[in-house]
């Protein structure tokens, strides 16, 4: 069941380019909106994925409707309706927006004619201690997500049309010692029943929360332990990178035979070649120095960008900042100075 999955080129530069994180929320999303990351997290956490493989789960997931860009609105005041009635948006409102969410194709009720999705968040957090409970701002975005299924446009309202929302938190660091490396699952329940007959679960089980913790740079948890398999996974991505990080990730997410990656590869010129020497079963922490010249200045300008976004996350002084970009990537203080007006002006 736990074969790994090919990897694409886009998943390993975000591997590569976070491989000095601290753990920023920023970083972090970077990795996690890969759908091959995505894919590990959901079959150990999701029921519906439970007895499919990373590769089916992955094929489930709409990559196109993957989005950091969602709005978590606190209400219906001033709301015009958005495209799709994704969310409500506020005027002359501070908004907030789902870190990262998306759709998933729900292989337990889909058929070959309907296709009935899941609506899933993803939600890194760099510390467990917030000024609220992480649990309450959870079910919070749980409601918001059930609720934007329907369209306030239409005079009727169909209450078929909910599908079952997923909110799923990772906490990273500030985890007490006796709750490191757990999993959390709330949900709707039928507590009580007065009548002979019970409402079928699908009809109120609209809503699960997950909030996964974390806590240590090192994992040594047992394999027979349940959840060890995600444990690993995420304690790989979310604290930085070990030298033995590829050989780590190469049972979850194989690059071996991903060709557009081999064919970067310095002094090889076939993918024959590759094969002839060995070099496609011993894909290491070397990979960074067998890609291209083309390849590594993407790379590292993507580090940069999250860097500089991650900078402005913790309130850090413009000028710290380009000091630190010289120092990091041994650049001049113009070419950080460009860097810094390119990727501010996202914001």
């Amino acid at each position: 069941m736990n074969n790994s999955m090919r990897g694409s080129m886009e998943t390993l530069s975000s591997m590569q380019v976070t491989s000095d994180t601290e753990g920023h929320d920023i970083q972090s999303k970077t990795i996690l909106c890969h759908p091959e990351v995505l894919a590990v997290i959901l079959r150990d956490t999701t029921a519906a994925y439970k007895d499919y493989s990373w590769q089916e789960i992955r094929e489930f997931i709409e990559t196109d409707t993957i989005t950091s860009t969602m709005d978590v609105s606190p209400g219906r005041t001033n709301t015009p309706i958005r495209k799709d009635s994704t969310e409500y948006y506020h005027l002359n409102e501070k908004t907030s927006n789902f870190d990262l969410a998306f759709r998933a194709r729900n292989p337990q009720l889909s058929t070959k004619d309907i296709q009935v999705n899941l609506h899933i968040d993803v939600e890194p957090q760099k510390t467990y201690k917030t000024d609220y409970p992480i649990e309450k701002r959870g079910m919070y975005y749980l409601a918001r997500r059930l609720s934007s299924q329907l369209s306030l446009i239409l005079q009727g309202t169909d209450y078929n049309q909910l599908s079952k929302c997923y909110s799923i938190f990772i906490c990273r660091d500030d985890i007490p010692k006796e709750d490191r490396y757990s999993i959390a699952v709330y949900e709707m329940m039928n507590t009580k029943n007065t009548a002979q007959n019970a409402a079928a679960r699908e009809n109120y089980d609209l809503m699960t929360l997950i909030v996964i913790k974390l806590g240590d740079e090192v994992y040594n948890g047992d394999k027979e332990e349940e959840g060890y398999v995600l444990f690993r996974f995420l304690n790989l991505i979310m604290y930085p990178h070990k030298d033995d990080f590829m050989a780590n990730m190469s049972e979850y997410i194989d690059y071996s035979d991903n060709e557009e990656l081999w064919k970067e590869v310095t002094d090889v010129s076939t993918i024959e070649q590759i094969k002839y020497e060995g070099m496609k079963e011993k894909l290491t922490e070397e990979l960074t120095e067998q890609i291209t010249k083309n390849v590594t200045e993407q790379i590292t300008k993507e580090g940069i960008r999250i860097f500089i976004l991650s900078s402005l996350e913790d309130n850090i002084p413009k000028e710290r900042t380009l000091a630190k970009l010289q120092r990091h990537y041994h650049i001049t203080k113009e070419k950080a100075e460009q860097y810094y007006r390119e990727f501010t002006a996202e914001i």
